[in-house]
């Protein structure tokens, strides 16, 4: 089992609160690791309200004690790295430029941008980014893991999955570029693997991880023609580079609605069998899920997030075969230090008698 990368929304300035020291020493399994929620590489990689960051000193004085927290639980803990590109809004961005993104194309209508009052609005049109400026971003990537390492973190995670930034190159649908960043299918991944060489060359493939969403059809207009084959070219180049590990979104989570089963030619197999080192997923899972993934070899980790979240010591509920916390999507996204943060009950601190828990398997259960 492992804790999923979850944006809380709770970093104020872009410096994690004091209170996440508490919330992810609550989650931690001795040996298990613990991914952080998605942080950002430099300043204008920020597109929701308080999200932290891992580019100034403030940010990873306060990511240190966090990271010990994790560590005297007997946790691993990894930092995952994020731009979210054109997902974002001149009010995030330096000195209230447009975001950037590898076309100026902008994220449709129909999924809208929330900004730092959580108000929702249409997503702007970003400008195209410049080669130079392609670079220097690939060198902000490689900076952010070297400060996740000096803060104390056990590795970094890559994230190139959900239509952010490095998803946004992959994808026809926000790359009409006709450099060597567009086009065909290596082109497009160029990106990619220039952040993931850089990543390594800068702390180590061993401490490198990376997330994808291969069949992302529904977070920022995500969807392409051609993604199965992209991701296939994707995932044996990065294989190359002798990663820890490959993370990747399940298709039941790529539509937006975890209870619809994907088409069955949807499947991470594929994918799994392309990889020689460790294959994580995530997405929807349950317990007899998580265990059925296992026990067919699907996967080697599975990624447990909302009803982590809501269930601290989740890994011994599991064992116990006890009732779950229900989560709470009003408190996801909020400044709230403790609502919906550390709150959550553990199993010895549920009084008898309270009626708001669900076994694992769906069925309400009465401590």
């Amino acid at each position: 089992m492992v804790y999923a990368p979850l944006t809380r929304c709770r970093a104020l300035g872009t410096v994690p609160c004091k209170a996440a020291q508490t919330y992810y020493r609550q989650r931690t399994v001795k040996s298990g690791l613990l991914l952080t929620e998605a942080t950002c590489i430099n300043p204008q990689a920020h597109g929701y309200p308080n999200t932290p960051g891992l580019y100034t000193e403030a940010q990873l004085a306060a990511w240190k004690p966090i990271v010990n927290a994790v560590h005297k639980a007997g946790g691993i803990f990894f930092a995952q790295l994020w731009h979210v590109g054109r997902a974002s809004h001149s009010v995030y961005q330096p000195d209230n430029t447009p975001p950037v993104g590898p076309s100026a194309i902008a994220i449709p209508a129909s999924q809208p941008c929330m900004l730092p009052d959580t108000s929702m609005t249409a997503y702007p049109v970003p400008r195209e980014l410049t080669k130079e400026e392609i670079q220097g971003i690939v060198k902000d990537y490689a900076d952010a893991a070297h400060n996740a390492v000096e803060a104390g973190f056990d590795g970094v995670e890559i994230h190139s999955a959900n239509g952010y930034l490095i998803e946004q190159f992959l994808r026809q649908t926000s790359n009409h570029r006709s450099d060597e960043y567009g086009g065909s299918i290596p082109n497009r991944c160029r990106f990619c693997l220039e952040v993931a060489e850089a990543v390594t060359a800068k702390v180590g493939a061993a401490k490198v991880g990376i997330r994808l969403s291969p069949y992302n059809t529904f977070l920022q207009d995500g969807l392409d023609e051609d993604g199965v084959e992209l991701m296939m070219y994707l995932v044996k180049e990065l294989a190359k580079l002798k990663l820890l590990y490959l993370h990747c979104i399940e298709p039941r989570s790529s539509t937006g609605h975890v209870d619809v089963e994907p088409p069955p030619d949807q499947t991470l197999l594929p994918f799994r069998k392309a990889w020689p080192g460790a294959f994580l997923a995530a997405g929807g899972f349950t317990k007899p899920l998580g265990d059925e993934a296992i026990k067919d070899g699907a996967v080697d980790l599975v990624v447990f997030g909302r009803w982590w979240l809501a269930n601290p010591d989740l890994p011994e509920r599991f064992v116990e075969g006890a009732a779950l916390n229900k989560y709470d999507r009003k408190t996801f996204y909020s400044p709230d230090p403790v609502k919906g943060y550390t709150d959550y009950p553990f199993l010895d601190q549920i009084k008898p008698g309270t009626p708001t828990r669900t076994h694992y398997s769906g069925t309400k259960i009465y401590a």
